[in-house]
Parts: structure tokens; C-alpha cells; sequence
């Protein structure tokens, strides 16, 4: 199952379309999730029940509209929707216990009804039980390949083993980027890290084609420019690596704010 986050905004439509199209290829099901305060969601009775009605109905509204998003590329049958009660964070977290990928738009509207705000997508990246996906925005002609970020930390495997796994679900090129921007001179030094964590999945993965990439320039700038116009970018939640590593609230909290395309915080093992 593959839960998705909305909120009415256009990132939480596109994360909607973009998660049916995953659902479709993974052949899983697809629930689109609204969450709200609790007390909009339990409240049937007495002086608020009216205006309660009235929140619920909207949150109805946004999971349709997602419904009608999510239905140009998955039967009726495969989509459910549900609406959450309590802090967006905490709910969404919840609800992905059981998924396989938990889709959120990066930038959401804020106020009452507004679910996926800048805070709400941080929180849940860095604390969710599965992989997450932050969609901004769709590219619109996106080439075939994905582009996954590595460094020297053990959390470099499970993002290559996403990332692979992906290029072969989608028929496409795998580039791997290694960024450091340690000071010194220019050499081939960084290559043999860049082979050394490609070894073992390249061996569980054959057959997709690689592009490997080691450069000197700041991890966030290099995975930036690599995933221009990419379908998917893959970067590790917590790295723990001597070198400059995906640690969230580093690299790839930059990069939920600054990534040109789908990208995928894999989750730490």
C-alpha cells in the first residue's frame, strides 16, 4: 500500500498523482489520507457539531478531488480514502506504519485546513517507519533516470537498493552522485568510495545501466544539478559518514525545499 498526504493545495495534488502512478507500478493500492484536528473528526454532538460538519466536509471535498487526481491513472476500486484525527505529523506517521511509501506534497497552505506545511513534511520525513516521498512539483518531460546521492555511511545501501529497484520498475538509467567538499586538490581519491558502496547492490541488481558520478562540490549543489529534469531523486535520511553525508536537517532537508523533482527519503535502517 502506498498512503498519500493531501491537502487541497496543488503539491498535494500532484503528490496524489504522482503516488497513483507509483501504486499502478507496484500494482499495490493506493489510500489518499486528510488529517485534521481531532476534535472536527469525533465531534457529533452539542454547540460545535454544526461547525465540525463543516470541517469534515471540506476535508471530503480535498480527499475527492485527490480521488478524481489519483483516478486518471488507477481503477476506483484501488483508491480508499480516510480521514486522519490529531496532529498531521503524528497521524500521517501512523499511517504509514503498514505502507511501503508515504507521499506528501513539500509545500502545503497553511491555516485550519492546511496539512503540508514546511514543518509537517521535515517532521514526518525524519521520524516516518516507511520511506517517504516529497513531491513539489511534477517535471514535466522528465528524462528516463533517476539520480541517487551516496557517501561513505551505511545508509548509503538501503538508498541504492530503493534506487535500483526503481530503475529497473521504470525501465530506466540509475546515476549515482558522490559529492564532498573537503578542501584540497582535485583527484580520483573519492572514486574508490563511489565503487566500494556500488559494489554489492550493482550484484543484487543486475542489468540496470549506471552513470557513476564522483565530484567536488557541496552535496546539496551537486544532487541539485544532477536531478534537473530526472523523474525521481533518492537520498538517505540520516547518514553518518566521515565525508559530506545525507543527514537529515543537512542535505536532505535542504533538499526537500530545493529538489527539482520527486524525491525520496529513504528511510534509515
Amino acid at each position: 500500500m502506498i498512503v498519500v498526504g493531501v491537502d487541497g493545495s496543488r503539491a498535494g495534488l500532484e503528490a496524489a498523482e504522482w503516488a497513483a502512478g507509483e501504486a499502478l507500478l507496484r500494482g499495490v493500492p493506493l489510500l489518499l489520507a486528510h488529517a485534521m484536528t481531532r476534535w472536527a473528526v469525533e465531534t457529533g454532538e452539542g454547540r460545535l457539531a454544526e461547525v465540525a460538519a463543516w470541517m469534515r466536509e471540506g476535508g471530503r471535498s480535498v480527499l475527492q478531488a485527490a480521488r478524481e487526481r489519483a483516478g486518471r491513472d488507477l481503477p476506483e476500486a484501488a483508491v480508499r480514502t480516510t480521514l486522519l484525527a490529531g496532529d498531521p505529523r503524528e497521524a500521517l506517521i501512523s499511517a504509514g506504519r503498514d505502507a511501503e511509501l508515504l507521499v506528501l506534497g513539500s509545500h502545503g497552505i497553511g491555516g485550519v485546513r492546511g496539512m503540508l506545511v514546511g514543518s509537517v513534511a521535515h517532521g514526518v520525513a525524519g521520524r516516518a517507519p516507511c520511506d517517504v516521498v516529497l513531491v513539489r512539483e511534477l517535471p514535466s518531460s522528465p528524462r528516463q533516470e533517476i539520480v541517487a546521492g551516496v557517501d561513505d555511511s551505511e545508509a548509503s545501501a538501503r538508498v541504492l537498493d530503493f534506487a535500483f529497484a526503481e530503475a529497473r520498475l521504470r525501465g530506466c538509467r540509475l546515476r549515482v552522485v558522490h559529492a564532498w567538499n573537503r578542501p584540497g586538490p582535485f583527484d580520483d581519491g573519492e572514486r574508490p568510495v563511489l565503487r566500494e558502496v556500488l559494489a554489492g547492490p550493482r550484484e543484487r541488481h543486475p542489468g540496470v545501466p549506471v552513470i557513476e558520478e564522483a565530484v567536488r562540490a557541496h552535496p546539496v549543489e551537486a544532487l541539485r544539478q544532477a536531478a534537473t529534469g530526472a523523474e525521481l531523486l533518492v537520498a538517505g535520511s540520516r547518514g553518518r559518514g566521515t565525508l559530506a553525508g545525507m543527514v537529515l536537517g543537512s542535505v536532505s532537508q535542504a533538499l526537500l525545499q530545493h529538489a527539482p523533482c520527486p524525491l525520496v527519503v529513504v528511510r534509515a535502517p
